[in-house]
């Protein structure tokens, strides 16, 4: 398995999402850009309270009891994850450590990972942990599903391929009382696209090896993909599930759009009329 570094807000290059500046960053090698030898010190690491449930680990300078709403929240995440991936319910542990203050948070950091640009959180997957950093604020849950939903994959595949492994965290993020599962605000930013003949490239995504080749759109593009997948037809979630289980035994199967164009015909064309779907999902009364 090679070593994987996620944060929640992308490279300095990128432009910020407007809602909050969070994404995903991705190291996939030792060699890619962003990534450092860890210089790890645990006595800089949170220590003060510890809740376990299953695969998850939290160790936290906040006391949080297991009955807690962001425990509760992690812990049904995984078994949202299992189910509709269809991946067990199993594998390494996601110690997720949560700083008390954001302070700390960036001390641990500045030392362990030297270099890193500031960000909300990280995920850094390596054969001797799969780790996920935070502090305490305002975007915690936003922050802690994207990123275990990180250290789940990790736990069971071999590799991600980094759109997907994007687009899966992206997916999952949002809250589950979210409707149909639709990020609204890519949703939107996506029918101004299509408007303006934009057309979906999945080759494209799947040649991207580096976070630093990734535009903000690319994270958009890789949502909508994970999104049409699961919800456009049983063919198509079919063709996610199996290109999963691969991914299981395989670190590099042959590429998911192979498998997708051989069962379903004229899919770009499907892709942009479910994407045309997305904006007319009218909001709940409890959404923003």
């Amino acid at each position: 398995m090679t070593d994987a570094m996620c944060d929640r807000c992308r490279s300095p290059f990128f432009v910020p999402r407007s809602s909050y500046q969070v994404v995903l960053f991705i190291a996939v090698s030792a060699l890619a850009i962003g990534c450092r030898t860890a210089r790890h010190d645990t006595a800089q690491l949170p220590a003060e309270h510890s809740v376990r449930s299953e695969q998850l680990q939290v160790i936290s300078d906040v006391k949080l009891q297991l009955e807690h709403p962001l425990i509760q929240d992690l812990i049904q995440l995984r078994k949202d994850v299992a189910q509709e991936l269809n991946l067990p319910l199993e594998g390494r542990d996601v110690v997720v450590y949560v700083f008390g203050d954001k302070a700390k948070y960036q001390q641990y950091l500045d030392k362990t990972y030297p270099g890193l640009p500031p960000r909300r959180a990280y995920f850094v997957g390596t054969p001797r942990e799969l780790a996920v950093y935070t502090f305490w604020g305002d975007s915690i849950q936003e922050d802690l599903r994207h990123e275990f939903t990180h250290g789940l994959l990790h736990a069971q595949l071999k590799d991600v391929p980094l759109w997907l492994d994007e687009g899966l965290a992206e997916y999952f993020e949002l809250p589950r009382s979210t409707p149909n599962n639709v990020n609204r605000e890519y949703a939107r930013k996506l029918g101004i696209a299509i408007a303006n003949n934009w057309e979906p490239d999945l080759d494209r995504l799947e040649s991207l090896q580096d976070v630093i080749q990734m535009q903000r759109a690319d994270y958009q593009e890789s949502w909508a993909w994970v999104h049409f997948l699961l919800h456009n037809s049983d063919d198509s979630r079919e063709v996610l599930l199996n290109h999963l289980q691969e991914l299981r035994e395989n670190p590099h199967p042959a590429p998911l759009s192979t498998a997708l164009r051989e069962t379903l015909p004229e899919v770009n064309s499907r892709y942009l009329a479910h994407l045309a779907t997305l904006n007319t999902i009218q909001p709940t009364s409890h959404q923003k």
